[in-house]
């Protein structure tokens, strides 16, 4: 776990709030110069905290209105099998978030698809179509919110 002082953690929320904001605008808003902004902000990013920034896509605005959770199990549950499956659904063009998970499911997938039909499709003609796909179970997500920030622990 990297190790944040307060300085790190108050520019992580800056940035988190917004990814946009300009360094100016992060150093302000922390108390600090630009330049001290700039150098800690840089080394956050070199020490792996900040990995990068996403745009948040409303999914619906872009044809894609239907999401879902789909539990996958793979059999046998081998290396090969499992690290196949994962790069082969990361490829996929409607798959948002994949999980590979403990218990009962290898993998969760978060997909959008334009519709019930297209989520059929995938379901039934990908993934099932996959011969180290021994079970799907499917649930369709009514409401989708998701954390922006996130607040680092003290150890």
């Amino acid at each position: 776990m990297a190790q944040l002082d307060e300085l790190d953690k108050a520019i992580l929320a800056q940035l988190q709030s917004d990814a946009r904001k300009t360094n100016r605008e992060v150093a302000a808003a922390v108390g600090v110069s630009p330049t001290t902004a700039l150098d800690r902000t840089r080394g956050l990013r070199e020490r792996g905290v900040i990995r990068g920034a996403l745009l948040d896509v409303d999914l619906p605005s872009i044809g894609r209105g239907v999401q879902a959770l789909i539990a996958v199990r793979v059999r046998p549950p081998s290396r090969r099998n499992i690290e196949g499956f994962r790069n082969w659904v990361n490829a996929l063009p409607d798959l948002v978030g994949l999980y590979v998970t403990t218990g009962t499911e290898d993998f969760i997938l978060h997909v959008a698809v334009p519709d019930n039909d297209a989520l059929y499709a995938f379901v039934i003609d990908k993934l099932t179509e996959r011969p180290e796909v021994a079970d799907v179970r499917t649930s369709m997500v009514f409401e989708h919110s998701r954390r922006t920030k996130i607040t680092p622990v003290d150890r």
